[in-house]
Parts: C-alpha cells; structure tokens; sequence
C-alpha cells in the first residue's frame, strides 16, 4: 500500500516528472497528473496548494485567449466591419462594430471617431474559434476605452500573482501609490496616476514577477510600499475579484464612453 505523503510545499517551483505526493489523498490538478498512485508534475511551474488539489502554473509563455477573459488590447488596424487588436498573443483580436458602443454605428461611419489606432481598451473575449479566431466586446461593466496613463507587458502567468486572492494584492498597490491600475488576464496592464507614483507602482509589479514564487511576499511588498511612499499600509484580506477590480474603475468611464459615442452618433448624422 502507497504511503500518504505531500512532497512539496506551497508556490515550490517543480520540474517535469518530478513527485508532488503519493497515495490518493491529492488530487491532480492543472499541470500535474497521477501515475500509479503518485501525483507528477508535467511542466516547469510554481506549486499551488487548493485544498486537497495540487496544481503547478506555468512560470512563462505566452497568453492563449479564453472566452470570457477580461484583456487589456490595443488597436492595431481598422476594418470595415470594425476594429482588429493585438492582445498580447499569437493570434490578434476583431472588436466588431456591434461589440465596440451602445449607441448605434451607421454603416460608413468615421470609425476612428470610437476608435483610433494605437488606442488601448478594456475588452471581454466573447467567442474563441477552433481556428483561433478571436472576437471581444467593449460592451459591459468594466470595458471602456483608456486614456492617459501608460501601458506595461507582464508574465501572463504571472497575473494571478499581481493581483492576490480576491485581488487583494493589487488593491494593496493602487492604495498605497493612488494609482489606478488594471491588469488585464492577457498580461497587459494599465496604470494611471502621479508620475512618481506611476514609477513605484511599476516597480512594484515587477518586484511580483520576479519573486513570485517566494512564500511571505505580501509582507514583503507592503515593507517596500511603506518605505517608497513614506505611507502606513494595512494589509486587507478581502478585495475585488479581477472583474470587479475592472469595474471599480471603469463604470465612470464606461458611462462617459457611452455618452460621447452617443454624442458623436448625433453630429455625424447631422
């Protein structure tokens, strides 16, 4: 009989094959397997302890669209039928005409009054094809159009890391720097705040990618937050969900966004 035994600790970074447990009191979650009566691990990753499910993230590669992920995308051409965005991916996105505002969009329309190019925005991916065919919407709670702020790239993998359970993480940094900041699933993130905020809010997020694998990290990050801001920091347990830390910031938007779309409908048609 296979004796009960965990062989690794939590956010332990593990090699292919390499044994997480043995007997049948884990189960294999994703980035692990069982064979006879142990459970492996199939990839290079961070170590995640859910109960009695072990998982191992992947610590690189590049992001594959899933339907229903909220991204950050930036518009890189405009189509007849709408606009197409690069989203951090092999495969480009189409936000399609009826997907891009609330208010209606006349066929011939100037597209570039919605949408410009090197315009970023908060989408939804709402259709993923067997091709890769990628369409979103910038039609809900939490999707609009950004502007100001700056754009920066992180570790897809590493975004659950950034944000923290129940987005505990990030409401950390936009507390501690004033910034606002979304962190799109696809590894594109928006901040917009001081300058010298922006600047440690950057830092910060890049202080996550590189040791995210390091057990304490959010005291850790609260220490470098405290002495970079001169700010005392309480840590919070509950927080906002990834889309709910997009709504937070984007409803105000959001309505703005509908209301000039309606405005320039009326101008145009006029």
């Amino acid at each position: 009989m296979t004796e009960e035994r965990l062989l690794v600790k939590d956010k332990d970074v593990v090699v292919p094959g390499e044994v997480l447990a043995t007997g049948m009191n884990y189960l294999p979650g994703q980035g692990t397997y069982r064979l006879e009566g142990q459970i492996m691990a199939n990839r290079l990753g961070l170590i995640m302890i859910d109960g009695k499910v072990l998982k191992s993230l992947p610590l690189a590669g590049r992001y594959m669209p899933k339907k229903y992920d909220m991204i950050v995308g930036k518009v890189i051409d405009i189509l007849m039928s709408g606009w197409r965005m690069e989203i951090n991916s092999p495969y480009s996105a189409v936000l399609p005409l009826k997907d891009a505002s609330f208010s209606y969009i006349a066929k011939g329309a100037d597209l570039t009054r919605y949408f410009e190019l090197e315009d970023y925005a908060v989408v939804k991916i709402t259709n993923v094809t067997s091709q890769n065919l990628v369409d979103v919407t910038c039609k809900g709670p939490g999707l609009f159009k950004l502007r100001g702020g700056r754009i920066i790239l992180v570790n897809t993998n590493k975004v659950p890391r950034i944000i923290g359970k129940k987005g505990s993480m990030v409401s950390m940094i936009k507390r501690a720097t004033d910034c606002k900041i979304i962190v799109g699933q696809n590894g594109m993130a928006w901040l917009s705040g001081e300058p010298e905020m922006e600047v440690i809010a950057v830092n910060t997020i890049g202080m996550i990618e590189e040791q995210s694998h390091i057990s304490g990290l959010t005291e850790k990050i609260k220490d470098y937050l405290e002495k970079a801001t001169g700010r005392k920091i309480e840590v919070m347990a509950e927080a906002a969900e990834i889309g709910e830390e997009v709504r937070s910031e984007g409803d105000m938007e959001q309505n703005g966004h509908e209301e000039r779309h309606d405005q320039e409908h009326r101008r145009y048609e006029q």
